[in-house]
């Protein structure tokens, strides 16, 4: 049965609808971050550049980096726009858009998330690269599909909503892990591991304060001292969660590259950022490179 123009929407050019891609201009591996600008941060380490579109806040290029055919893309802020970025790259290589049917044989794309984000952990130092081998979703996006939880962790959902104390008019916290053989494709000595809270924003939602008040004063203290059987969380950001589950959803891998600018704990920030994330871009285009 052919899927109705209302749900897999197309441009005039057959393209995907948001991210205005054909199935060609995208690579079996994908690079996504948040900030448009750093799209080029990254391509400009590539020997070609074969594809370059822009819509809204998507912007793609695909391209070369020592042989590796790689695309990476922009997605803007937040698990909605995931639920858009994750869907749509789907769509381009698991549906056949003239036919509007899905392929009978599917492909598995390799998804890695290079983004910044906060430690809550004070032994975790400024300018390091975490590795999210778990991320808890604070953002209510994968209750809308089918998800079932990682059985390898199961129970740390109810032991953390009872730890923080959570309101019940709160969305359930979900977890959600990452691929196991792209862990460890990136994970080196230069590398730190840990779980990740993916929020809905980034004042108010992870205890920033300028001049609302929280209703949660403690929620990052309860964050940083949950313990589940030696597990802890280590730091925030607003998108792992959403790439992790979807990606498990529709039978992709995915794992999340962190650039820790800021220490929470210790209220530092990184004295040269862009130094660190340009450090963690080279570090995963040439672990990537390697397959």
């Amino acid at each position: 049965m052919p899927l109705p123009p209302s749900e897999l929407i197309l441009n005039d050019d057959g393209s995907i609808y948001h991210l205005n891609l054909l199935p060609q201009d995208i690579a079996d591996a994908v690079i996504t971050v948040g900030d448009q600008d750093r799209v080029e941060k990254i391509t400009k380490h590539f020997k070609k550049i074969e594809v370059s579109k822009r819509k809204r806040e998507f912007f793609t290029q695909t391209g070369t980096f020592k042989n590796k055919r790689i695309t990476v893309i922009s997605t803007g802020i937040g698990t909605d726009n995931i639920d858009i970025v994750i869907n749509e790259l789907d769509a381009l290589v698991n549906i056949d858009l003239e036919k509007r049917q899905v392929k009978p044989n599917l492909k598995s794309l390799d998804i890695i998330r290079i983004g910044t984000s906060g430690s809550i952990q004070s032994n975790i130092p400024i300018d390091s690269f975490l590795i999210s081998d778990h991320a808890i979703g604070f953002d209510s996006l994968l209750h809308y599909y089918n998800f079932i939880e990682d059985e390898s962790i199961e129970g740390f959902s109810e032991e953390l909503v009872k730890h923080l104390n959570l309101d019940p008019a709160k969305s359930k916290p979900y977890i959600v892990g990452c691929d196991e053989g792209l862990k460890h494709k990136f994970t080196s000595d230069k590398t730190v591991e840990g779980i990740t809270v993916t929020n809905v924003g980034f004042y108010g939602p992870q205890g920033r304060v300028l001049r609302l008040k929280l209703k949660d004063e403690d929620l990052n203290d309860k964050l940083s001292t949950f313990n589940f059987e030696g597990k802890k969380i280590t730091n925030l950001e607003m998108e792992t969660a959403g790439i992790y589950g979807l990606s498990k959803l529709l039978g992709h891998r995915a794992v999340s590259m962190n650039a820790i600018i800021a220490n929470r704990a210790t209220k530092e920030f990184s004295k040269d950022s862009e130094k660190t994330i340009d450090s963690l871009i080279l570090y995963t285009l040439e672990k990537l490179s390697l397959s």
